[in-house]
């Protein structure tokens, strides 16, 4: 169904887009430093609830990029259309929503999450969850509009926008922050108004009839429930798990801070180390949901089979590529985070560990499930991600942390183990195929 310049097309600017989120978004926590600790420890905190509600609207993402591929798949434009504008009403409907409910009690919120604070770090984290929370609508409505030129074979314009958000964003970081001294204010306003411009270009972009999905009379009010079931079929399952996945981490994570500081900032970098070689799987996990999703709307079950395979070879060969000079070089990649040398050797360590675990479990623990996500099979992913998620992520790291003297070892392994269930749970379901007779449209 796909020539290569399109599959090269669809992954290749997906890449790009991840790559460029991981290397902003440490320019951008290096910028906020500047500030002071109260400042960074503000950012941090507010982004871990963010980070809940982001969780939210990739559901919704999802669910609509399904609906839509199966559609287009099927060459039914008119309900893809349909479908597209479905989404881009519900995102606009529950980020405003939280955004009246959460602004008079956010103050409330982080207490309620992280408990005591000091008082300059909770008053920055107030201040910075204000214009968070604005700008949640302009997220909302950037996240389904890039959803759905992913959904076309359209990543490129999710990447050039993205490029141009960004940026947006470092330079009001730079004259907000260094220029205005408004210190998480000037953080808080540069995010804002990155966002706004980013959803404002991609309201406008797909609402263009020339493209093979577009919203019609984006302004006008069209409420069509079948619609918004379907995506909700798919978006609730997804965003719930997504969200007790987030809880789950920040449970281990509380697990680490009882180790103390050397522990702490070995887990920080490792972790950061670590994602890069996630980037080429994160893109191909989405350009997934495309390709198996137009194959299956296409009534072509072996073509769907073909592609995940085809997939799942990629995303193997792209992570080793990157994983393997990362597992020799780590001591020498630590370096350049002047740790101490306790610290040093101990990240070292996890990122070796990490990348063997990448380069041979993470992609049928991560991959697959996306495949059966573009299939319907969410109820399935759902259940085994929140039961291996407690029973072994969270369960297994506090034995071997603690009940076996593992440390943040213990932890990580914890989450190798994690790693394996699911792989192999996923990789049966997938394999069995019962996920092709999965009914979405």
């Amino acid at each position: 169904m796909f020539s290569r310049q399109f599959l090269f097309r669809l992954i290749v600017p997906l890449i790009a887009e991840q790559f460029l989120a991981v290397t902003i978004g440490m320019a951008d926590t290096m910028m906020v430093a500047t500030v002071g600790e109260a400042a960074v420890s503000a950012v941090s905190i507010v982004d871990g609830i963010s980070f809940l509600i982001i969780q939210l609207f990739a559901a919704f993402a999802t669910g609509g990029a399904v609906v839509a591929s199966q559609y287009l798949g099927r060459k039914d434009t008119a309900s893809a259309n349909d479908a597209a504008k479905q989404l881009f009403l519900l995102s606009m409907i529950v980020s405003t929503v939280l955004l009246i409910l959460c602004l008079p009690v956010r103050r409330n919120i982080i207490i309620l999450i992280f408990g005591s604070l000091e008082s300059d770090v909770l008053a920055n984290s107030t201040t910075y969850f204000l214009y968070i929370l604005l700008s949640l609508p302009f997220l909302a409505s950037y996240n389904a509009c890039a959803a759905l030129f992913r959904s076309m074979g359209n990543s490129r314009v999710s990447l050039v926008v993205s490029t141009m958000m960004n940026i947006t964003n470092i330079a009001g970081n730079a004259y907000f922050i260094f220029g205005l001294h408004l210190g998480v204010t000037g953080a808080g306003l540069a995010t804002l108004f990155s966002r706004m411009v980013a959803a404002i270009i991609m309201v406008i972009l797909i609402s263009d009839k020339k493209n093979i999905l577009f919203i019609h009379k984006i302004w006008k009010f069209e409420w069509h429930w079948e619609k918004v079931k379907k995506i909700l079929q798919i978006g609730i399952p997804t965003g719930i798990e997504g969200s007790m996945f987030h809880i789950g981490r920040l449970m281990v994570q509380g697990f680490i801070a009882s180790f103390g500081t050397v522990a702490l900032a070995a887990n920080a970098i490792a972790g950061s180390v670590a994602s890069m070689a996630n980037i080429p799987g994160g893109a191909i996990n989405m350009a997934s949901i495309t390709i198996i999703g137009q194959s299956l709307g296409a009534r072509k079950p072996e073509q769907a089979l073909h592609y995940g395979k085809w997939l799942l070879l990629l995303t193997y060969l792209s992570m080793g590529m990157i994983a393997i000079p990362i597992f020799i070089f780590a001591p020498q990649i630590v370096q350049v985070f002047n740790l101490s040398s306790e610290a040093s050797v101990l990240a070292s360590n996890i990122i070796r560990t990490a990348m063997i675990a990448t380069s041979l479990i993470w992609p049928i623990s991560f991959t697959v499930p996306n495949f059966l996500r573009a299939a319907g099979d969410v109820k399935y992913t759902m259940l085994v991600s929140m039961f291996t998620m407690w029973v072994f992520r969270v369960g297994c790291s506090y034995v071997l942390a603690f009940h076996f003297g593992l440390g943040v070892y213990g932890v990580w392994f914890g989450m190798y183990i994690d790693w394996i269930f699911r792989g192999t749970l996923f990789a049966t379901r997938f394999a069995r195929g019962k996920w092709k007779t999965k009914k979405v449209i």
